[in-house]
């Protein structure tokens, strides 16, 4: 007699189904870009925001050895003037992505004397992440990123996830915290916000989702505005100012 237990289906795990990219799983499922799903879940804490004057991006660093040089740790990377971006996952992968950004940007401008359009960043990124889910011997980019700019028609904000998919968002969030930092966005964010109303949003986001390991070492935030279409890196006395306001309300 067969034992009770040999009838129960073997996780998917056990049958080898997450040992490959290229393998799907009898319910149509690649489990090893679900794995880089719940990477980029675990990583620290990213928020973007489409403002009426522009578009703002806030990152935690998740700073915490207290030997670390806060200044020294970059969540917040600049593709060209006008374009941005954050991560959260495995920062060194997000790097290697940027810098394709970063070089695509370059060679529009190069080639055509006008600035690159943020969805095309997007895309380009995005193919490379798609081609490594459907490649042997690769993994996937275990990061997402978010990407910001300001185009001739407008503020953009864009999120792009380990499987190569985007989507445009007026206000988005991802890694740690994400839910609780989703349903406070969705209940205060509103389009009409300027930027410096969204960075006191978004720190009183983290301010609350982080509790007491939260301080302003920790967050880096930059901006890009509508009237002069320039990256611009929010200095510290300015952050301090928003937690001191963000922890009045």
């Amino acid at each position: 007699m067969v034992k009770e237990e040999s009838m129960q289906p073997m996780p998917h795990q056990l049958m080898g189904y997450d040992r490959a990219i290229t393998m799907f799983s009898p319910d149509g499922r690649l489990l090893q870009v679900e794995y880089a799903k719940k990477t980029v879940r675990q990583g620290s804490t990213a928020i973007g925001m489409v403002c009426s004057d522009g578009v703002l991006l806030v990152a935690d660093k998740r700073i915490v050895d207290k030997l670390v040089i806060p200044e020294s740790v970059e969540k917040i990377f600049q593709i060209d003037e006008h374009i941005g971006a954050t991560a959260s996952g495995i920062l060194s992968d997000a790097r290697v992505l940027i810098e394709r950004g970063q070089v695509k940007a370059q060679q529009h401008r190069v080639t055509y004397d006008t600035p690159i359009d943020t969805v095309t960043v997007v895309k380009d990124i995005c193919s490379l992440k798609q081609m490594c889910t459907q490649s042997g011997g690769l993994r996937p980019f275990g990061v997402s990123v978010i990407i910001a700019g300001v185009d001739s028609d407008g503020p953009k904000l864009f999120e792009t996830d380990p499987t190569g998919i985007y989507f445009q968002y007026r206000a988005t969030v991802i890694g740690e915290g994400e839910l609780e930092i989703e349903e406070i966005l969705d209940k205060k964010f509103n389009s009409k916000m300027t930027i410096d109303e969204g960075l006191l949003l978004a720190v009183n986001a983290l301010n609350t989702v982080l509790d007491h390991e939260f301080n302003i070492d920790r967050v880096d935030a930059a901006y890009i505005k509508k009237d002069d279409l320039k990256f611009t890196s929010v200095k510290k006395d300015k952050l301090e100012k928003a937690l001191k306001d963000a922890k009045k309300k």
